[in-house]
């Protein structure tokens, strides 16, 4: 299970709108515990892929150390990646399977006409030869007791 709160879900989906056309990607860091995977923040990433970046979305090494980095620094792991599928469903193609990892959590949303639409996680299994579907669960805020 991923846990996604509601603002970082609407980050993932405005960062797709935003780059509607085009495919966006970043990454996903949190904590991976008994109670499933929790996402506590996003670091947005530029897709690098310049020969088709309408269908596909590429990182660079530096990015991903950049997001490992930032992941350490807060005491939080490295969960996985999300991208959109512009104006394709949300579930991964072919090409996401063969640039996948096993253990990430891959985030898809559908940006269909530059609106967001379904948000979809999967895991890959680990021979590599599917995606599983994982459940994202909504987190809820804690009360904090006091407002001003």
């Amino acid at each position: 299970m991923l846990r996604l709160a509601d603002h970082l879900e609407n980050q993932i989906r405005e960062h797709g709108a935003k780059d509607y056309p085009n495919e966006c990607c970043g990454a996903m860091l949190g904590t991976d515990g008994d109670a499933g995977r929790e996402v506590r923040s996003l670091f947005p990433l530029i897709n690098r892929r310049d020969d088709s970046p309408r269908n596909r979305f590429s990182i660079t090494p530096e990015d991903f150390r950049a997001a490992e980095r930032a992941a350490a620094e807060h005491g939080l792991d490295l969960l996985g990646w999300y991208h959109s599928h512009p104006d394709h469903p949300a579930r991964p193609s072919e090409f996401d399977r063969e640039h996948a990892w096993p253990w990430y959590s891959y985030v898809i949303v559908s940006v269909q006409a530059g609106a967001p639409k379904d948000l979809t996680s999967w895991r890959l299994d680990d021979d590599r030869t599917q995606f599983q579907p994982e459940e994202v669960a909504p987190v809820r805020a804690a009360s904090r007791g006091t407002q001003g």
